[in-house]
């Protein structure tokens, strides 16, 4: 058979792909294109267009997984176009949303003799966003059969000034009054002492957060669930405990079983939790849950067509793919409490490795040594006698394409700047000793560096504190 090469037909067969008239034109940017592109040429374009960004895998900053094995992403790549909201059509994947509620619960310790409640949701945002508006419905049910003028004042909720910026938009979205518990040098979670003077009958509920953004720390939930029972037995006005567990609900239980946090504690009632993070799911799915559908107001609970009847979801979202959730349960499935166990204690060890090390470099002063969840989070010690600061070292890993964050403490600590390291599942041994040599490399540069030694330097240590490549 010949071929005729100036056959649009066959040219898709013939053109080297960088030869392709397409490869000698920008991108369409702003506007669409006059002609379509064939899709191998498409594919490689846009996949140029992303090869300059930084390796997921040395990102640092982000407590969200970065890998997942083969078998996980072709299933979750096949049921891209499951749509999560259509109980109907898609009743087998409804039914695997279930389960991972159902074994979240138990994971989370609900009550048997208590009817658990709770949904999967776009990130741990989204949980909190549902979260919080069943504290604020409930309360002002509570507080309108006690008489309390509702407009006199508005709601709040109380969390420390470390919280994930999801709160803030959560109180400014639903016009919440957000009351921030000041962090201070002997209080680097939620301060236990001062937490309940924030507290009044206009208080739609406390936030504990177990894995707190900037440190990696755990707020006391226990010893919070006993000042508010205290609490509640003073007043008409209960009060009770939303715990934003987006670092920590997937990484405790298999980790620190005897620490009490969840539902195992009286007063705490809904729990969110990020299974993009240590539930080791790709970015995009969360779950909150109630300890009791009483917590859960009806006004929030919409049915849906289910099987020829219907079901209840409270979810902000409407349409998302159930890729994210299949990939949950395929986790669930794969990986068992002893996977799950196992490869956070692997995580563990590497976090242990990496501290240890950057204690044994003498320039830092640790804040967080992976006491509970594996973040290292360590500020530059006072008495160094050197220019440069952990924004530059920021820098110097960037250029060996690590993104290790530098940014300041919450207001009350802001005078204080720290980086942290994420150490996530994907994170090996050997990583870790790169990262090491890494880092030493780049003290080295920066200790002799006629830039940093110079006047003119970027980042002073009298410059004011800034955020500098921090994420979530």
């Amino acid at each position: 058979m010949l071929f005729d090469r100036n056959s649009q037909e066959e040219s898709k067969y013939l053109d080297p792909i960088f030869g392709n008239e397409h490869e000698s034109q920008d991108l369409p940017k702003y506007k669409f294109a006059n002609e379509s592109v064939q899709p191998r040429v498409a594919y490689q374009m846009v996949k140029d267009e992303l090869v300059d960004e930084g390796n997921a895998r040395q990102n640092l900053a982000t407590f969200c997984q970065t890998y997942m094995e083969p078998e996980a992403t072709k299933i979750m790549a096949e049921t891209l176009d499951k749509n999560a909201i259509d109980k109907s059509e898609y009743p087998r994947t409804t039914e695997l949303e279930n389960r991972c509620v159902n074994m979240i619960a138990d994971l989370w310790h609900a009550p048997e003799n208590e009817h658990f409640m709770g949904t999967s949701t776009v990130g741990s945002s989204e949980a909190c966003m549902l979260g919080g508006l069943a504290m604020k419905f409930a309360w002002r049910k509570r507080a309108k059969k006690l008489g309390l003028d509702l407009n006199a004042h508005k709601p709040n909720l109380v969390i420390s000034s470390s919280y994930q910026i999801c709160w803030k938009k959560f109180c400014t979205y639903w016009d919440i009054e957000l009351r921030e518990v000041p962090l201070d040098k002997d209080h680097l979670s939620l301060n236990m002492d001062k937490v309940m003077d924030y507290v009044d009958e206009y208080t739609i509920g406390i936030v504990g957060i177990m894995g707190i953004t900037y440190t990696g720390q755990y707020d006391d939930i226990a010893k919070l669930n006993d000042l508010v029972e205290e609490y509640n037995k003073t007043t008409d006005y209960k009060v009770y405990i939303h715990v934003d567990a987006a670092s920590g609900g997937f990484y405790t239980p298999f980790m620190e079983p005897d620490i009490d946090w969840d539902f195992k504690l009286k007063n705490v009632v809904s729990i969110n939790a990020s299974g993009h993070k240590y539930g080791l799911v790709y970015p995009g799915i969360g779950w909150v849950l109630w300890r009791d559908k009483k917590y859960l107001p009806e006004d929030l609970i919409f049915n849906v067509s289910y099987l020829g009847g219907e079901m209840p979801t409270m979810a902000i979202n409407f349409s998302r793919s159930a890729s994210q959730i299949i990939g949950q349960y395929y986790n669930f499935v794969r990986l068992g409490f002893a996977g799950y166990h196992d490869i956070h204690l692997r995580t563990h060890h590497v976090a242990e490795y990496i501290i240890n090390e950057i204690q044994k470099m003498g320039r830092f002063n640790v804040v967080n040594g992976a006491e509970h969840l594996p973040i290292l989070c360590y500020s530059l010690k006072d008495n160094l006698n050197q220019k440069w600061t952990l924004y530059d070292l920021t820098d110097h890993l960037r250029m060996r394409g690590w993104q290790v964050p530098t940014y300041p403490m919450p207001e009350g600590l802001d005078n204080l700047v720290v980086q942290r390291i994420v150490c996530r599942a994907d994170l090996g041994m050997n990583n870790a000793v790169e990262l090491i040599e890494d880092m030493k490399a780049a003290i080295h540069e920066l200790d002799n560096s006629k830039l940093i030694n110079d006047s003119s330097q970027i980042h002073t240590k009298q410059n004011k504190p800034k955020k500098y490549g921090f994420t979530h």
